[in-house]
């Protein structure tokens, strides 16, 4: 026997996908795992709730042949199975339902309402993160290496009392005071863009409280990083050092809440929306589970899951693309 032929074969090394690919069908199996659980979530609400949803919602004194009919083209007569792989084929054709007090295709209605609460959710958090960066930042350096406790405590009391009042609570607050105690702005509506600041002031003070104390810690603790040392110790520019240097590393830090924070407000705008009668998802939702017309909250709630599932996913791709190395690690 050679001494070739005795040397066994060295062990064959499975080649890792690069990392991107990777991190990219972890992401992708992630995402459509909690989507289908949402979508059977979904699925389920109109056959958990007790009693019969078609006669709740067309009345006790709908007729017996009209509940029946109804049933049938709703296909509520079929085993449970066959009604959940039905519904699964109209969402992939875009067939949310109809409403069952309209009438109307629960698709239309969604498109019709959608960009109102989308609008309020996004210029929401733009003010949210148009005021607590800069509030954030100048706390962290006002209050780094244990200075201005004074202000530290009085900073933090403040953010603490305003990130925990519910946000139909401000809603009601602000349009007691600007618009029925001082008349300022309009209270109902979206028909003039003075009618966004109430709605979105009651949607933003809130987060913007919270996300301005994340920033304020992650701020103070990359001012004690080695980097910011060197760069103090190059002399550079106080403006250069937090601008340049610091922020963005913070901000990388926070990112992620603020993606939270933007899942939270595009579900906050249920009871905003209700406070100020703006014709968006949120007072359609509630209309409906005031009618009991469940095809259309079942179908909104899909769509507020559904975004808060594309909200984190996207943050976790921003993340990667900020924090390159987070992939290996991930790995």
């Amino acid at each position: 026997m050679s001494v070739a032929s005795s040397v066994a074969p060295a062990p064959r090394v499975g080649v890792r996908p690069h990392p991107w690919v990777w991190f990219g069908v972890r992401r992708l199996g992630r995402l459509l795992i909690s989507l289908w659980v949402l979508v059977t979530a979904s699925f389920l609400m109109i056959h958990l709730i007790p009693g019969d949803a078609v006669r709740a919602a067309l009345g006790p004194t709908a007729p017996p042949d009209l509940v029946a009919s109804k049933r049938l083209e709703m296909g509520l007569d079929d085993p449970i199975l066959v009604q959940y792989w039905h519904y699964l084929q109209d969402l992939v054709t875009g067939d949310l339902g109809t409403s069952m007090v309209s009438n109307l295709p629960v698709t239309d209605i969604v498109a019709q309402r959608l960009p109102a609460t989308l609008a309020l959710a996004l210029l929401a958090f733009a003010a949210a993160v148009l005021v607590s960066v800069p509030v954030g930042v100048t706390m962290g350096v006002l209050t780094r290496r244990g200075h201005g406790r004074r202000t530290e405590l009085a900073f933090t009391s403040t953010s603490v009392v305003l990130g925990i009042i519910p946000d139909f609570l401000v809603g009601v607050g602000v349009v007691y005071v600007f618009g029925v105690k001082l008349g300022w702005l309009p209270v109902a509506g979206n028909e003039t863009p003075d009618a966004y600041i109430l709605p979105v002031l009651a949607l933003a003070i809130g987060p913007a409280a919270i996300l301005a104390r994340i920033i304020r810690v992650e701020m103070v603790a990359v001012l004690e990083a080695d980097f910011v040392r060197t760069a103090r110790a190059k002399r550079l520019p106080a403006r250069t050092i937090y601008l340049r240097h610091a922020l963005p590393n913070a901000l990388t830090a926070s990112l992620t809440i603020g993606g939270l924070i933007l899942g939270t407000l595009v579900a906050g705008t249920v009871l905003v929306e209700s406070v100020f009668a703006w014709p968006g998802l949120g007072s359609t939702i509630v209309s409906s589970i005031l009618n009991k017309d469940y095809q259309v909250v079942q179908a909104i709630v899909l769509v507020y899951g559904a975004g808060v599932l594309l909200v984190n996913t996207t943050v976790d791709v921003a993340l990667a693309l900020l924090d390159p190395r987070s992939l290996i690690r991930e790995g």
